[in-house]
Formats: C-alpha cells, structure tokens, sequence
C-alpha cells in the first residue's frame, strides 16, 4: 500500500481529500481512479449499486482494507497521507481526526464488554483521562444520543441492546472525541424505517454538535437527498457524477444516474387505481392469534411465560388482488405468515382458504417467495431441478420448465447452471419460477425485494405485476417499506405488536392515514428529492416497540404515540382500541383515529 500520487496543496477548507485513488484485490479492480474533497461542515453522499466500490473507498479513507488489498492515489485527512501510513499514524488519527459509523453494529461492538466500557475505552484512547473521567463521558454520550436511562444502559452488553440502540451506541463512539470526519457505511440499511428516521435525525444532531464533515455512503437515494450536500454516484468503482444534491437529483447527467433515480419507487407517486372482482376472498384471516412459549433451563426446561407474537390479526385477499402487510420488525407479519402456511387449525381465530378451513390439500393452491433467495435455493441443484421439483413431488412432467424459466425473465439454456452462477435478481427469478410451477392461486412474497439493488428490484416488481395480471394471481405482499408497498398493492394492511391497526385501499391508507403509527410509518419514508425531503413534516417515534412478553393492557401503541403524549386520554390505557370502519373498506383500531 502507498502512495503515487504527488502531494498537491489542499484548500483550508477540506478535510478529507481523496485523489485518482485506485484499489484492487489480486487481479480484481475494485476502484478506478476515485478523485473528490470534502470540506469542513460539509455532508457528501457517495451512492451506487452493490459493487460500485463506495464502501472500499469509505474504508480506505480509514487505512482499513486488508493487507491483501493493493492500493494507489492519495488520501489526506486533515493534511497527513492515509495511504501507505504506518500503524502509530493510523491509530492517532482514527477516532480522534475520524471516526466510523459501520452498516452493523453488533458486529463492530466487541460482544464480551460493556457498551459503557467499549465507549470509554475509545475516550482513553485519545483524551488524558482518568478511567472514571471516560466513563462519565460514556454516560453523557448514551444519554446525548437518546438512549433511556444512560448510566444504567452503559452496564448492557450489545446483544442486551436492540438494532436501533446499538446503532446510537455506535454513533456515541463515533463522535466520543469530536472527530474531524466521520464516515457513515450504509448505518440505516439494516434498521426498521421508523428507527432509521430517528438514526437519521441523530446524524444531524452529531454533525452539529461536533462540526464534523461527513462522508454518507447509501443505495437508498431518499437518504442521500435527506442530508447531502454534494453527491458523488458510482460505478463499477468509478466515479461517474458529481454535484450538489440539487444538481444531481433535479438534473442528472449520466444515463446511470437518471436510470438510478427513476428506479427508486417513490411514495409521493401517483397511484394509479386497479378494479378487482369483488368475488370470494381466497384467504381470509380473523382476530388471529399466536404465542411462544418462553422456556428457562439447560437441562430440565420449564415454561416461565409466553411470547405473544400474533394477538389480533384481521386479513382478506381476493383473486387477482395483492395485499400488502407492512410494520417494523418484531409487529408479527412473518409469524402471521407462518401460520397461514402451516395449513392447520390457529391457536385462536380463524383461518380460511378458498372459502374453506385450512387442510393439507391447499398445499398446490398457495406458495411463498422469500427474502433471500440465496438461501431458499438448494445449491447443489441446477435452476432446472429447483424449478421441477414440486412438479416431481406431485408427479407432474417437468417438460414446463424451459416455459417457466422464459416466463419470469431467464433463458432455457439456464436450466443446467447453479445458483451461485446467477446474481441475486436472477436468482429471485428462479425462485418465481419454482413457486409459479404449480400454477398456484395465492403467492406469499415475504420481503422479496430488500436484498436487491434498486434497479433489479424495479425489475422484479414488474415481473410481479406483469404475472400477476396474466395468470390472475392474488399476492399477500409483505414489505416493510411502503414505497413498495405503494407501488405494488392494492390495498394495504398495518401491524403493530401482533395487532392488525389500518386496513384499507393503498390510495386511501398512504394519502388519508387514520393510525398515527400509519402517520409515523409514512413520514419515516425518505423520498428521493431534496426539495421535498428536507421540508416534510417529520413524524418521529419515540424508542422501540414494547416486549411482545408480556400482555399489554390498552392501546400497546400509546408508549410512543404522539397522540397519546398530548391527551393523555384514560381510555388509551385501559381500553384495547376495536377496529372501526370510517369509510367503506377503510378501518382503523384507534381510539383519536385521523
């Protein structure tokens, strides 16, 4: 690793200057001759596909790629060389001159000490403090970025923390010894969008409460228009465009660039309206409910209270229609999944498909898509096996496989490859394929989409709607993000805790939301337009959902409603809201609904 690059002279004002930089790891190029400054107070977000090298040049900015890596160009960071720097030079400048926030902050955070601990340990590092000093400092930085009860917090280890608060916790870190530049690698990817707007919020409060430049890599092009002053688009480890935020996203240059920007589903879209039947629904679902048995003991186990995963879930779909499901991690959409799919008699409530009580000979009727296709392949089947298998378990011909693979976007002549042969869209493909080959009547999507770029995701949303208005599918659609949602479904069911809390058509729940948590869901929803993004009216929650183990007497929401915090209204804590029909097809569970 060094550096090839002539030194050139620096303006004052930047603080991170990056020049022709060049990464490769043997033979692989993974950056090509990246050149951009940062100033000083400045945000600039660095987006693009996976591969296009953003978070290669993130690291290197740290001196943090293996020794494997080969790097070339020049990197200054408040006027010294990154590149080629030896380890005393890159332990005083991380942390003290720059500091990084990584995309998963269970595995940043060493698992056997303290949050309190670890953060300190960061403040001993460059401060000459004594271990108390760096422990109060620790509190006072949990307590800054809004975790409850800091000095008790501190004492929790990272698995006691949940993905919000480990992220907060990273970003108290990261801003521990007020850094010149922090680096943010994707730090929302991984969260519920309603944490991601709180972790969005609290970057802008660490930027201004340490002056800090900051460097924001992302896919999600919503929150680069959120926070970026100047936006640097890569590909294929080149830098293809760069420009203010306004610049790129109101007049974009490169056809990559506007193609990006027209790939991202967008929630302030029109909504253009879908005529379903109005026949037998093909799943109905009513006051479903499901619990866990939470189990203490190695050797003689024993019940010690329940997890309520599902407490009130309330869902029709008819033929030819898609529904889709949305909430935060945790609100029990794959749990109501499941017990659709087990094809039994639910603990309580009712299950009905196809107008009849759920039985082992719906099996060939209702099919699932899951999130990684990845790991719902057999990787030692070729994509023709995968697909023909259900054919084979019913003793069907497989002669429809090349038909089925050409159906959903692939070629015949794929059927002899392997699954790691193909990229992840492709892959969501075959999966399609296998679920469509026994020519179901409901197809359960579970997250198809959130492991895909943004334009192989465009592509797969069209695949959906295109095969489900040809063979006349209906879709139960989960998604935690409703741009997608909006894109896709015609009507739209809302979870919380277990609990069904809106339900009504996608133009009316999106543009007329009753819930506040509906309200709260929608604002979190970054929209890619500067312009619109930074006026918005923000909706922000308090904390995470409360513990699904225990009963919760009243409205579970009213913990983080901001309804709630101004009436304070007693019925809130002691009634559980009844879903209320305001207007035809639309119902809210609320007690102060819209």
């Amino acid at each position: 690793m060094s550096a090839t690059t002539p030194a050139e002279p620096v303006p004052d004002d930047v603080v991170l200057s990056v020049r022709e930089l060049s990464v490769s790891f043997g033979t692989a190029p993974a950056v090509r001759e990246v050149s951009w400054d940062l100033r000083r107070g400045e945000v600039l977000g660095v987006v693009g596909e996976s591969g296009s090298g953003k978070s290669v040049t993130a690291l290197a900015a740290m001196g943090l790629l293996p020794a494997t890596a080969t790097v070339r160009g020049s990197v200054r960071l408040a006027g010294e060389e990154v590149v080629g720097a030896g380890t005393a030079t890159l332990v005083r400048l991380r942390g003290a001159k720059v500091a990084m926030i990584f995309q998963d902050p269970l595995s940043a955070f060493t698992p056997v000490y303290t949050i309190g601990d670890q953060i300190a340990e960061a403040v001993l590092a460059h401060r000459p403090v004594s271990r108390r000093e760096a422990r109060a400092r620790a509190v006072e930085l949990l307590r800054l970025v809004g975790i409850p009860e800091p000095a008790l917090r501190a004492a929790s280890y990272p698995h006691e923390f949940s993905g919000g608060m480990r992220q907060r916790a990273m970003i108290a870190m990261a801003i521990a010894n007020d850094p010149e530049v922090i680096l943010a690698d994707e730090p929302t990817t991984a969260l519920d969008v309603t944490v991601q707007a709180q972790v969005l919020d609290l970057l802008r409060t660490a930027q201004r409460e340490t002056g800090a430049a900051m460097v924001l890599v992302s896919h999600d092009l919503g929150v680069i228009a959120g926070l970026a002053d100047r936006v640097a688009v890569m590909k294929d480890g080149e830098v293809v465009e760069q420009g203010t935020a306004e610049q790129v996203f109101a007049r974009p240059r490169e056809p990559y660039t506007a193609n990006l920007l027209a790939a991202v589903p967008r929630l302030d879209a029109e909504i253009a309206p879908r005529t379903v039947a109005d026949e037998a629904p093909v799943l109905e679902v009513a006051g479903l409910e499901k619990t866990f048995p939470l189990l203490k003991g190695a050797v003689f186990r024993r019940r010690t209270g329940s997890v309520h995963a599902v407490s009130g879930v309330d869902l029709l779909v008819r033929p030819g229609e898609t529904l889709g499901l949305v909430g935060e991690s945790g609100s029990g959409k794959s749990t109501t999944l499941f017990e659709i799919l087990a094809l039994r008699a639910p603990e309580a409530g009712t299950i009905r498909l196809f107008g009849e009580p759920p039985s082992a000979k719906a099996r060939r009727d209702v099919q699932i898509v899951f999130q990684d296709p990845m790991s719902s392949l057999n990787p030692r089947m070729t994509i023709g096996e995968i697909v023909a298998e259900p054919l084979r378990t019913l003793g069907e011909p497989r002669d429809a496989v090349p038909t089925l693979l050409e159906q959903v976007g692939l070629r015949a002549e794929h059927a002899d490859r392997f699954p790691h042969q193909f990229s992840g869209g492709q892959r969501q493909r075959v999966a399609i394929a296998r679920a469509l080959s026994v020519r179901p009547r409901l197809v359960v999507l579970d997250e198809p989409v959130s492991a895909l770029d943004v334009t192989v995701q465009a592509g797969i949303l069209d695949l959906l709607a295109r095969l489900r208005d040809e063979l006349g599918l209906a879709y139960l659609f989960v998604s935690h993000d409703l741009a997608v949602v909006r894109q896709i479904a015609d009507r739209v069911s809302v979870m919380y805790l277990g609990r069904t809390v809106e339900t009504g058509a996608t133009a009316d729940v999106l543009h007329d939301p009753l819930h506040p948590y509906t309200r709260a869901l929608i604002s979190a929803v970054p929209i890619p337009d500067p312009e619109v993004e930074r006026h918005r009216e923000r909706v922000l929650l308090a904390g995470d959902p409360p513990s699904p183990f225990a009963r919760h007497d009243g409205c579970p929401f009213r913990t983080r409603c901001p309804v709630f915090a101004q009436a304070r209204d007693p019925r809130c804590e002691r009634e559980t809201p009844l879903p209320l029909t305001r207007k035809p097809g639309h119902t809210v569970a609320c007690h102060f609904p819209g």
